[in-house]
């Protein structure tokens, strides 16, 4: 029951693909999110280079992701591209995929725990925020830190308790990560002491949030994390900031790269 998006998918769209049929050409497939209609991925647009055989690619019954390239809306035909896909880009859709899964698990343990129709539970929640988020899974990231979004929706009041612990559960708080690291030296006699004490405080100030990790010759991995780019960021600047002052003007030297 993996959220369908519409009609036809956007060119430039990362889309998940079924391979139904390998040609000796071309290689049709059937788009999940779109009510598995059918697209066609030609051997140029396979893999890079020359293929003797396509079959050493792709085979059917094979989920891919694929780029779309172009679509016509009259004649129904989408064109996608495989080898256009980076591992990352790649990555990341199939991660959005098990997220869209895992919030499809959550309205399933509902229906069933209160004996309700998960079906019409799923487009009861779809149908009230399509307007305002493209994943369920990210309604329900902003529902974890807010019962009160889930309350709106006017569902029964059983459902909406159940949903709101369900998401608690099983949905983690939405997270951040920004990284980077110091080059600190010292040339005072305690000058090692001075800098781990720097390193320590700033550590400090976001708690579990702020990691300085010592990677060698002089240099310091730093990773934070927030619920938003605005918390990280401001918990960077204030490591950061921290870090160098407390070594300004005392024999040491220091700067910090942002990865």
């Amino acid at each position: 029951m993996l959220t369908q998006k519409g009609e036809f998918p956007e060119e430039e769209e990362f889309v998940l693909c079924n391979i139904t049929s390998v040609q000796h050409h071309s290689v049709f497939v059937t788009l999940d999110e779109y009510d598995n209609r059918t697209g066609l991925i030609h051997i140029s647009e396979v893999s890079p280079g020359r293929i003797r055989n396509i079959r050493d690619f792709v085979v059917e019954g094979k989920k891919v992701v694929c780029k779309v390239l172009r679509v016509n809306k009259e004649k129904g035909h989408i064109d996608l591209s495989l080898r256009r896909v980076t591992e990352s880009q790649r990555k990341k859709k199939i991660d959005e995929i098990k997220q869209e899964q895992k919030s499809e698990k959550i309205i399933e343990f509902v229906a069933k725990k209160l004996d309700i129709d998960q079906k019409k539970l799923y487009e009861d929640i779809l149908g009230n925020i399509s307007n305002k988020y493209t994943s369920l899974y990210h309604f329900f990231e902003d529902a974890r830190s807010d019962e009160k979004i889930i309350k709106k929706l006017g569902l029964p009041e059983d459902v909406t308790e159940l949903l709101n612990e369900a998401i608690k559960q099983r949905i983690k708080e939405a997270e951040v990560e920004i990284k980077g690291y110091f080059k600190l030296k010292s040339y005072a006699p305690s000058g090692v002491d001075m800098i781990r004490d720097a390193l320590t405080k700033a550590e400090g100030i976001g708690k579990e949030k702020t990691a300085i990790r010592y990677e060698g010759a002089g240099r310091y991995g730093v990773s934070i994390k927030g619920r938003d780019y605005k918390e990280a960021e401001k918990l960077l600047k204030e490591s950061t900031e921290l870090v160098l002052n407390s070594l300004k003007e005392k024999n040491s030297e220091g700067e910090f790269t942002r990865i």
